[in-house]
């Protein structure tokens, strides 16, 4: 009898709450997806938001799309879904770089909260700021020899637009 009730209470708990039987661990995307140039020793060296690694920002090679943000930018926040629709296409590499958070916990939270499936490096100390600028959102484009082809500064308005930027820029047919 007890089991019987055990397996009428596990039913109806699958029932009513069927994502608490599919329960799987959110994380941050691993940094090992992002093409670098093992040549490039020196430069600014952020850590990975998995914990796992770091990346030397001036190694990074394309195509690829670097969009920096913060999570208490509201405009970075806008342009989040425009991001998700591009790395639904599967046919360019974004690598995030957050900036100003208050602890990399923050970060994670943030990243896992919004869906955010692709590399997000960490810049704890602002060491980018001499690269990027002050202010966020600001979207790099930059081509298979680690050049930037495009700076997108302030927000990206929508997919489309940055859909156009990808092809045009980094020559990529979307």
């Amino acid at each position: 009898m007890k089991r019987i009730l055990v397996a009428i209470v596990a039913l109806l708990a699958t029932l009513l709450y069927p994502s608490a039987s599919f329960a799987v661990k959110e994380s941050v995307v691993s940094c090992s997806s992002i093409t670098v140039s093992k040549s490039v020793t020196k430069g600014i060296s952020l850590p990975c938001l998995d914990n796992k690694s770091h990346v030397i920002y001036q190694s990074i090679r394309g195509p690829v799309v670097v969009n920096v943000f913060g999570s208490w930018c509201e405009p970075c926040n806008q342009e989040i879904p425009h991001f998700l629709d591009l790395q639904a296409m599967h046919k360019v590499s974004i690598v995030g770089v957050d900036v100003e958070e208050t602890n990399m916990q923050a970060g994670r939270n943030f990243v896992i909260k919004k869906k955010m499936t692709w590399p997000i490096l960490f810049d704890v100390t602002s060491a980018t700021r001499g690269i990027f600028g002050m202010g966020v959102p600001v979207t790099w484009f930059i081509d298979a020899q680690g050049k930037v082809v495009y700076k997108q500064i302030g927000l990206i308005k929508s997919t489309s637009q940055l859909k156009a930027e990808v092809t045009k820029y980094l020559k990529i047919k979307l």
